[in-house]
């Protein structure tokens, strides 16, 4: 199944629990994995806190320290954007989480991002893959 959002800045961090959430409800499946996955090489899935969006915001600025734009990457050559890439590869385009009783099984304050960090983009599109365990 498979879903899509907007981003409206560069580099955000957009809450998606409530969408994978009814999907999987939807789905009919008590006990399983559910499988997220951003279908971009510029954006990742991760879990972290829902609560606060000022992690989304300290996340965003740790990678910025860690990844710096512009910093003689060769990508950038191609289309300006190689830290995009090289911080998507390191979080990853992808989260898997387990269902029990037909619900995702997340920590009282984690939920499902996805990371924006080439946009503002019109459709990001968001892979959902249920696979149920007996």
């Amino acid at each position: 199944m498979q879903f899509t959002i907007s981003t409206g800045r560069h580099k955000e961090c957009i809450e998606i629990t409530e969408q994978v959430r009814s999907i999987v409800r939807d789905s009919g499946i008590e006990r399983g994995l559910c499988h997220v996955m951003v279908l971009h090489a510029t954006a990742a899935v991760i879990v972290n806190e829902n609560d606060d969006p000022n992690i989304g915001v300290d996340l965003l600025n740790a990678l910025d320290g860690a990844v710096p734009e512009h910093a003689g990457w060769l990508h950038d050559r191609v289309d300006n954007n190689a830290q995009a890439h090289i911080n998507a590869s390191i979080m990853g385009p992808s989260e898997t989480v387990p269902i029990e009783g037909g619900d995702l099984v997340l920590g009282t304050w984690q939920g499902l991002m996805v990371v924006e960090l080439d946009g503002p983009r019109a459709s990001r599109r968001v892979e959902v893959t249920i696979v149920p365990i007996a």
